[in-house]
């Protein structure tokens, strides 16, 4: 755990109760000393500008930091957790979250890694090398997505709900529908051009990712790449 002053309670609860379901060693390290030097650091080059997304990724990017530390000094590779929603629109920090050698629900959907949790807490078989129990903490499936890096903050203080934005990326990514398509398909116009445009600029972001399992027919990188320095759009 590397929790910062926005990190809530429950959310240091919901990793303890499932370290302790999985028997997974739970180390703490605190953010604070490291994020407060880089924040001094960067005072002057910073002044007269308004706190942002800036100071926000900051903290992401210390966490990648002591992760990868951690990688080099004992071996164990880091697992990054960015879904394909998140992947899709860019809601994960480049150097930060996105820092690591494997990522195990990198074609996974967000409503599909819910489902995914779901079926396994109430399935269990032999091969398996956690509980027969369920595993999960029903809370980390429930609660509204957050990043927790700024007070009160919400993934759908910025995204659509994720139900429906899936609903538009799977149309989008995997199916290869136009925004007409997907508007004749009764989503609203302005929000399907916001997700397109999220989409496309993010492609950088996408080709330093990790990899991961291929599970869908457009996985991204193995079978959708998208030109990075191309001005062409979609204006349909």
């Amino acid at each position: 755990m590397m929790p910062s002053e926005y990190t809530a309670q429950s959310s240091l609860n919901d990793a303890r109760e499932l370290a302790v379901n999985l028997g997974v060693k739970l180390e703490t390290i605190s953010i604070d000393e490291s994020r407060a030097a880089v924040t001094k650091t960067m005072e002057p080059f910073f002044e007269e500008t308004e706190r942002d997304i800036t100071e926000e990724n900051i903290q992401s990017r210390l966490r990648g930091l002591f992760l990868m530390s951690l990688s080099n000094k004992f071996g164990e590779m880091v697992l990054t957790t960015g879904n394909k929603s998140e992947l899709a629109v860019g809601y994960a920090t480049i150097y930060g979250d996105m820092a690591g050698g494997y990522n195990p629900i990198k074609d996974l959907y967000k409503m599909r890694v819910f489902e995914s949790c779901r079926w396994r807490n109430s399935n269990h078989r032999d091969w398996m090398l956690g509980p027969k129990t369920a595993a999960i903490p029903v809370n980390i499936i429930e609660k509204p997505p957050s990043a927790e890096l700024r007070e009160d903050q919400k993934d759908s203080d910025t995204l659509p709900d994720y139900a429906v934005l899936d609903a538009i990326l799977e149309m989008l990514v995997d199916e290869d529908c136009s925004v007409a398509n997907i508007v004749d398909a009764g989503f609203d116009r302005e929000v399907v051009k916001r997700i397109e445009h999220l989409v496309n600029i993010s492609e950088y972001k996408r080709f330093q990712s990790a990899p991961g399992p291929r599970l869908t027919h457009r996985a991204f990188w193995l079978d959708r790449r998208y030109p990075i320095a191309n001005r062409w759009r979609d204006e349909s």
